[in-house]
């Protein structure tokens, strides 16, 4: 749909969703008001659709508590955001940015899992918003050099191939172009942001590794592959403790920034979500490195030796992980739906194609039902709440982020938050899909 037809739904709706979301957050037992506020969603998007024959009909809101796990949560997120609407509906924001390029990465996965048409139909509306005829990227500016983003553009391949467009290349041309003037480390590994200097932080391998991969094999481009598997290999030997095998958030190479470690240059705490970036990361660009390519073997070789640091601080009881990994029960540390959702999508895709061993796979399992046991409730509606999601957490800036335990447990908790409904909806078709025993 063109972008008249997304603005009219947007000004007219987003007080609605907010008081949705807003409700959900304060008060669990607002289903009434949740149904009414949808059925009004529903009713407002067909008043504001033009007149044309081929406008998809108006789905009754309520999700089916008897389809598998995936189906219902992607359901419940493409209900609550009528017109592809994925920024965060929380603000009135529409900027190109990493959390809704997560999301269209996950409904994308949960399309060719289900072939349910919504999903793609979403994804394409979502990115008609972005994506000029000309192929230019509405609100992206890529002289910021900002690895966060880049991510949203691996969902210009799937509509590439689908639509044969030359415009999502042409944005995929561009994204591109970031990454061969992003600024670098003296060994060549990217910034995270231009405005954080010589860092290298875990979040920007899922940012920049998977889009990076797949337009190089799209392209034959053998040394940009090479570089992909080398970003790893910086990062991991950066910020890897040998003590508990878990990777420190993030590492600074000019060792200036007040969180650095003045001798290593690692930041002070391990982060759970951090570390769900990279694990996620490894998976992903493992399913697109060619089979034959060198760097595959360094790559699973990584993910085999992260992966024990990070199951041996899976809380026993719960399956789940905590905010700030290693210090379980502390007080004020929480056990956080997306780290929790991230590792178990890691931990299934990679036992699935046989990169970890089984026993991973049942790590997988007991982290999703904690998961669903614990930070999942129900409306009555079928609609899936995800709860215990960390807003963001990250390094420096304005004010300025210690890394320390007490500023990691401070940042707010969000309600449905993407960076936790992407990675659970991931980590339900992959446990769906299953693997050979």
């Amino acid at each position: 749909m063109g972008d008249s037809y997304f603005t009219k739904v947007n000004d007219k709706v987003t007080e609605v969703i907010v008081s949705i979301n807003v409700f959900q957050v304060t008060d669990k037992g607002g289903s009434v008001l949740l149904a009414l506020s949808a059925i009004i969603l529903a009713g407002l998007v067909s008043a504001c659709a033009p007149s044309r024959t081929d406008v998809r009909p108006v789905v009754p809101v309520a999700v089916d508590p008897s389809l598998p796990w995936s189906a219902r949560i992607a359901q419940s997120f493409v209900l609550r955001h009528p017109g592809g609407a994925s920024w965060d509906s929380l603000t009135t924001a529409r900027s190109w940015n990493y959390e809704h390029g997560l999301m269209l990465v996950a409904l994308d996965a949960a399309y060719r899992h289900t072939r349910d048409e919504r999903f793609f139909r979403f994804v394409r509306e979502n990115m008609d918003h972005f994506i000029e005829q000309n192929g230019s990227i509405r609100t992206y500016r890529r002289t910021e050099f900002n690895l966060d983003q880049i991510a949203a553009g691996r969902a210009l391949f799937p509509l590439h191939a689908a639509t044969g467009e030359a415009r999502f290349m042409i944005a995929a041309d561009t994204l591109r172009q970031q990454l061969r003037d992003h600024p670098r480390t003296k060994e060549g590994g990217f910034w995270h942001k231009e405005i954080y200097p010589w860092q290298m932080w875990l979040d920007g391998l899922y940012m920049a590794g998977p889009f990076y991969a797949r337009y190089a094999v799209m392209h034959h481009d053998t040394a940009a592959l090479t570089d992909v598997v080398r970003q790893f290999r910086f990062v991991h030997a950066h910020t890897k403790d040998p003590r508990t095998g878990l990777l420190y958030h993030a590492w600074d190479e000019s060792r200036s920034q007040r969180w650095a470690n003045p001798t290593t240059g690692q930041s002070p705490n391990f982060w759970s979500r951090a570390m769900g970036w990279y694990m996620m990361a490894l998976v992903d660009v493992l399913d697109i490195l060619p089979p034959d390519h060198p760097g595959r073997a360094e790559l699973i070789a990584l993910l085999r030796d992260t992966a024990p640091g990070i199951a041996r601080y899976q809380d026993p009881a719960s399956g789940l992980w905590w905010q700030v990994t290693d210090q379980a029960h502390r007080e004020g540390n929480y056990l956080e739906a997306s780290a929790s959702a991230m590792f178990t999508y890691a931990f299934a895709r990679a036992v699935q194609r046989g990169w970890l061993d089984p026993s991973y796979g049942e790590a997988a399992k007991k982290a999703f039902a904690g998961i669903t046991a614990k930070l999942i409730t129900v409306t009555p509606e079928g609609f899936v709440d995800l709860h215990e999601t960390c807003r963001s957490a990250g390094l420096g800036g304005k004010p300025y982020r210690d890394g320390s335990f007490a500023y990691y447990i401070s940042e707010p908790r969000r309600l449905n938050d993407f960076k936790g409904v992407g990675p659970f909806l991931l980590a339900a078709i992959a446990l769906e899909q299953g693997w050979k025993q």
